[in-house]
């Protein structure tokens, strides 16, 4: 620390040269900055603010910023007060490696600001200090010298380096104090300093065989700093002394078996001699037999035995060897030791395990117990060396019985179950008792037959299937699968549709299923004002012995589409006729001239009719209600109307994309009232009401109306009830039929203007049939709905409506 706060207190110099270059009004700078290395992160090197004339409330707005060039941040700018401080410690001697024989170590920086945007150099100065040792490339340095060496011999050793600069380097060396070894200092052309040592005194083994010395190397700076080695000289010597064992004799416990080349015992000698004098040889000596030397390997240059061959502790229980240690020396010298090996009895024979009797294949029905396979196990060892215990895996549904001497047998002992374990490898181990435990195994694998034990199993118990009508006939509507797990027929499946009659139609005459995979089609084309939906079953079959099933249960939705028009019921006009009707030019403002009905047997948005005027003669004198279909008048006619008018309306549905019906009315304003229905039932009718279209009519209904009962008659017949058969309404002029092949629910009324209104008196799967009739002012309209059926009902039991209006 006091040299760091000497190195803070160290004179700084600024030296601030600026370079002004009036481009892109960018500025550029050069300041210079002196500073000692190891300087304490946070210490102030100047203040850069003052010293680039900046205002230092600017600094953060201005987004100053400093790099280094060198990749590390070694200083950094405080923004509050515009100071340039140490962020992190610099080192000379890592930041200029390569400068350290020069007296110049620059740190460079690039200091920016913006608005506007001015650049400056920084270059930083790092003075050098004695922050480094000296210290040598070995720690340690190892001479032999022979005793016979002559004083004033001369030997190198390794110089000490210092990274720091000048004075601050190797100074000079000191050898500790020796009687034997002095040092001379020699100076290198590049100013480093080293050391050779001198021998002043001749060497005895005999008196000392090493001298440690230490070399200090010492630098120049204040204070001095210094680095030491250690010396090792050691004396050679002659031949003079034999190799010597650590023990006279050896006692060596080696179990039968060993592997071969495994160590038996690693013999030692030592020689104090030195060089070729102390290097020993190892060899069996005369007195080792033949038949050790064979058994066992002695390595002449580490002294090791190893196993040669197969050791039997039946055949040889010990072995007697001697070894002798010779040296290399040119009078050689040699010690000898002896060496005995006791052979240990081990467990050396794996028990055997074999199958005796098998069954490879067996039903996964098989019962408990069962016996699968015979098994048979021995042992060549004896005592605990030959017991031995046998088992299989508790994983395994699997046990083993013993039932004689050596022989187990193998039995099923938990159910069985191929869809889950198809085959299974049994593994029958045997350990024996010995040390260390010996093991033997045998794998066997069962292979499990199929039994149809697994219902095939649909993906769903309920499927719904979405068919949009107007389908084609044959159209795949869906894929209805299941799964068998089981093998073979067992797992072929066949797939078939539960007969169900609905209203006299079999599902069969309107679905198919395809029986090998599963695919349901329509047979037909399906109408969502017929049929709405269908509701079966069907099932998957396996072709096992007894086959086995499971049913589902399928929900066919038929999907309504926009196919069918509107259907103008109201005011009623023959195929390719306009409606003709006559109104009187006293109207009131308001009055309803006519009411547009339309039918459409679709659902939901497809059936939802709004009516509008695809053609109007006078826009201001009628209005047409785009909900219920009426045409009232806007205003009073006046004589400047004209006496015909012609309204041509439209009814569309609200499908996508949308059908629409158009029906014409041909006004005729005329001068004077008609009279009341109740005179003119009492006078004749005039020649143009008998028209052709009239005559038609009253024939049709005619028709019709003698249809109708004869129908009402057979079914009270049928229904053995006699009730009095209501009175026909009678009929006038203008009364029509209309025969519809539409299909929709209920009945509507129908009316054209306020003397004339319409029944639906039946509807069956033909048509309907709608009667006109005269009314008296101020009577009701009567609706009479009667259920869809395959035929007509007494009207007495049809339910009714009244609506009031009046005129």
């Amino acid at each position: 620390m006091n040299e760091f706060a000497s190195a803070n207190a160290w004179a700084r110099y600024v030296f601030v040269c600026l370079l002004f270059t009036d481009i892109l009004n960018v500025s550029f700078a050069v300041i210079h900055y002196s500073i000692t290395e190891e300087m304490e992160e946070g210490s102030i090197v100047a203040n850069l603010a003052t010293d680039l004339g900046l205002d230092v409330k600017s600094l953060t707005n201005r987004r100053m910023r400093l790099d280094v060039i060198a990749n590390k941040k070694y200083l950094d700018v405080n923004m509050d007060t515009g100071d340039l401080y140490i962020s992190e410690r610099i080192d000379r001697e890592n930041l200029c490696p390569f400068k350290m024989s020069t007296s110049n170590c620059f740190l460079k920086l690039d200091a920016a600001i913006e608005n506007p945007a001015r650049m400056f150099n920084i270059e930083l100065e790092i003075v050098d200090i004695n922050d480094n040792a000296p210290h040598f490339r070995r720690d340690t340095m190892h001479l032999d010298i022979s005793e016979s060496t002559p004083t004033g011999e001369r030997f190198s050793l390794n110089n000490a380096v210092d990274p720091d600069f000048g004075s601050n380097s190797v100074e000079t060396y000191y050898l500790s104090e020796s009687e034997h070894f002095t040092i001379e200092i020699q100076t290198g052309r590049d100013g480093s300093k080293f050391a050779d040592l001198i021998l002043k005194k001749a060497l005895d083994r005999e008196e000392q065989a090493v001298h440690n010395l230490i070399l200090t190397a010492v630098d120049g700076g204040v204070p001095a700093r210094s680095g030491i080695a250690n010396i090792t000289v050691r004396v050679l010597d002659t031949n003079d002394n034999a190799p010597q064992f650590d023990k006279e004799s050896y006692t060596i416990s080696l179990s039968e078996n060993s592997p071969i080349g495994s160590l038996v015992a690693k013999l030692n000698a030592t020689d104090s001699d030195e060089g070729s004098n102390a290097e020993i040889l190892y060899l069996f000596s005369l007195y080792t037999s033949e038949k050790t030397q064979a058994t066992f390997s002695l390595n002449e240059d580490n002294g090791e035995i190893t196993v040669k061959e197969t050791i039997n502790y039946e055949d040889f229980r010990i072995y007697d060897m001697e070894i002798i240690a010779k040296d290399k020396g040119s009078n050689s010298l040699s010690g000898h030791c002896k060496v005995t090996v006791l052979v240990t009895d081990m467990n050396d024979n794996h028990p055997e395990v074999s199958v005796k009797s098998f069954q490879s294949l067996v039903t996964e029905a098989v019962a408990v117990n069962t016996v699968i396979a015979v098994v048979c196990v021995s042992d060549k060892d004896s005592g605990e060396n030959g017991h031995v215990d046998v088992h299989v895996s508790d994983q395994l549904p699997f046990a083993l019985r013993e039932s004689l001497d050596g022989h187990y047998e193998l039995v099923v002992s938990e159910s069985l179950d191929r869809e889950k374990v198809p085959e299974y490898e049994i593994t029958i181990t045997v350990t024996d008792r010995g040390s260390p435990q010996l093991s033997n195994n045998e794998t066997i694998v069962l292979e499990l037959l199929d039994v149809n034990d697994n219902v095939p199993q649909f993906s769903q118990s309920f499927y719904t299937i979405p068919v949009m009508e107007n389908n084609a006939p044959g159209a795949l509507l869906s894929s209805l699968t299941a799964l068998d797990p089981d093998l073979h027929e067992n797992q072929y499946l066949v797939y078939f549709i539960i007969e169900k009659e609905i209203v006299n139609t079999s599902m069969s005459m309107l679905f198919s299923i395809n029986p090998e995979n599963g695919n349901l089609y329509a047979l037909k084309t399906f109408d969502y004002e017929i049929e709405k939906e269908f509701l079966f079953h069907i099932e998957a079959r396996d072709c096992g012995v007894p086959p086995l099933g499971s049913n589902a249960t399928v929900h066919v939705i038929i999907m309504d589409q926009n196919d069918h028009a509107p259907l103008i019921v109201s005011p009623w006009r023959a195929h390719g006729f306009v409606v003709e009707e006559k109104i009187p030019r006293s109207t009131d403002k308001g009055t309803l001239i006519a009411k547009v009905i339309a039918i459409d047997t679709d659902s939901a948005q497809n059936s939802q009719i709004t009516y509008q005027f695809l053609q109007n003669t006078d826009t201001t004198l009628f209005t047409l209600d785009q909900y219920n279909g009426e045409i009232r008048t806007m205003r009073m006619f006046s004589y400047r109307d004209a006496h015909h008018q012609r309204l041509v309306v439209i009814a569309k549905d609200n499908g996508e994309p949308s059908l629409s019906a158009t029906v014409t009315i041909n006004l005729s304003i005329v001068e004077t009232a008609l009279k009341a229905y109740s005179d003119m039932s009492e006078m004749p009718l005039e020649h143009e009401v008998f028209s052709d279209l009239n005559l038609y009519l009253v024939i049709g209904l005619g028709s019709v109306s003698f249809l109708l009962l004869i129908t009402i008659l057979v079914t009270i017949v049928l229904k053995c009830q006699k009730p009095k058969p209501s009175k026909a309404p009678s009929t006038c002029r203008n009364s029509v039929i209309s025969e519809s092949n539409s299909t929709s629910a209920d009945s509507t009324l129908v009316s054209n203007n306020t003397y004339w209104h319409s029944l639906f008196l039946a509807k069956t799967r033909k048509g309907k049939m709608v009667v006109r009739q005269p009314v008296p002012k101020g009577a009701t309209y009567i609706v009479s709905s009667i259920p869809r059926s395959t035929g007509l009902t007494d009207t007495s039991d049809s339910t009714a409506s009244t609506l009031q209006y009046s005129k």
